[in-house]
């Protein structure tokens, strides 16, 4: 067993730099398609535990938890075009909200149905799954340490979150090939799609080697950011009963809403130096610790979760339909709008290009917006949840 927390923290990031390698190999691309690096990352240490290779509690485990966690949330704000999503036009922001609705009113929905045969502590999974379905991996670790779920119940809600929400993706991608006969149904407007294309040019997407000050300042920057929120975060009282806002989603709070003040200012040229790239690494290295301190055979216990999973993805498909008949929006935006929350910034952009090729951009910038709805409005889901199993 690794219990060392220098040596520990080496074998975690060793394992997360093994699974991006092997993701690289063409003879691995279908596996990596299928199954993303990102859930590797959670699934190899937990496997590294239930064998006995590495504890299921350590130190290093804790420090992660409390400063990676801030440090990768303010890097992902204050590197958002706030101006470039809200030119997308009215048709994508509503679906993009739309979507965001579903998954706040699937959530309690599924529970209400499925709870009663769940364990105690049920609801805190499903809050955390909220954070993922609105916004990413991001989110999900968010909530995760606001409601204080266990790990134990991580097992299978991400069982959920791979099987639900990918099987949900490659629905849309499928659906790609009806979108003229989905758009005449609606009577949709497509003028909207144009615009947004012609918007494109306006983005910027510059990229440019990065330079050894490029990283002190993002580094320094962040490190003093995430330090400062700890420290006011510890300062402020608990909200709720049972808990849903802790010192630590204080902290957290405070460094996303900090970080997208801040990116109005110049600080969000940081971008063009690759700083979203070292908060999702920090993201992924904070993954890795909650893999290793999970229970394989948690993942047991998935298939009511998957049956709950099921119906609140239904909630969250009708509410974007009903929708987008009423203002007529195209499939485009259904599927952009949908996978924006559903699988982030990572999925977005993909299924985006299935339908419109030049359109990834508009995917990328949905996908990032998850983020910002995300964090607020799956604190309100658990908030409703919380309350649900304490009625």
């Amino acid at each position: 067993m690794v219990t060392e927390p220098n040596q520990l923290f080496a074998l975690l990031a060793g394992v997360l730099a093994l699974v991006f390698w092997l993701s690289t190999i063409p003879a691995f691309k279908k596996v990596f398609t299928i199954l993303p690096p990102v859930i590797w990352a959670y699934f190899v240490p937990m496997f590294l535990t239930t064998t006995g290779i590495t504890p299921s509690s350590s130190e290093v485990y804790s420090w992660m938890s409390r400063y990676l966690l801030p440090f990768s949330l303010f890097l992902l704000m204050i590197t958002v075009d706030l101006p470039s999503i809200l030119k997308l036009g009215r048709k994508a922001i509503i679906m993009m909200v739309v979507g965001t609705a579903g998954i706040v009113i699937g959530g309690p929905l599924a529970y209400l149905i499925f709870g009663a045969f769940l364990p105690a502590d049920a609801w805190q999974g499903f809050a955390t799954l909220s954070g993922s379905w609105i916004g990413g991996t991001a989110n999900m670790l968010a909530i995760k340490e606001s409601v204080g779920a266990p790990d134990s119940v991580l097992g299978p809600i991400i069982v959920v979150d791979t099987v639900v929400g990918y099987g949900w993706m490659g629905v849309l991608i499928f659906l790609s090939a009806f979108q003229e006969r989905f758009d005449k149904w609606v009577k949709a407007d497509n003028s909207a799609i144009e615009q947004a294309n012609a918007r494109l040019s306006e983005i910027d997407q510059t990229r440019r080697p990065v330079q050894l000050n490029d990283l002190v300042y993002i580094v320094g920057l962040t490190l003093v950011a995430t330090i400062l929120a700890i420290a006011i975060g510890d300062r402020l009282p608990a909200v709720g009963d049972p808990t849903i806002v802790s010192p630590a989603t204080w902290a957290i709070l405070i460094v996303v809403t900090v970080g997208l003040t801040l990116s109005f200012t110049p600080l969000r040229k940081m971008e063009s130096a690759g700083a979203s790239r070292v908060g999702f690494l920090a993201l992924y290295l904070l993954l890795t610790s909650i893999g290793a301190r999970a229970d394989l055979k948690a993942v047991l216990d998935a298939p009511l979760y998957l049956a709950a999973g099921a119906v609140w993805i239904s909630v969250h498909v009708a509410l974007l339909m009903i929708f987008a008949k009423a203002i007529k929006a195209p499939l485009f935006f259904v599927a952009t709008g949908s996978m924006a929350n559903v699988g982030g910034a990572a999925s977005a952009p993909v299924v985006a290009s299935v339908y419109h090729p030049s359109m990834a951009p508009v995917g990328l910038l949905m996908g990032v917006s998850g983020y910002i709805l995300g964090i607020y409005a799956a604190l309100g889901c658990a908030w409703i949840l919380g309350q649900m199993a304490f009625m």
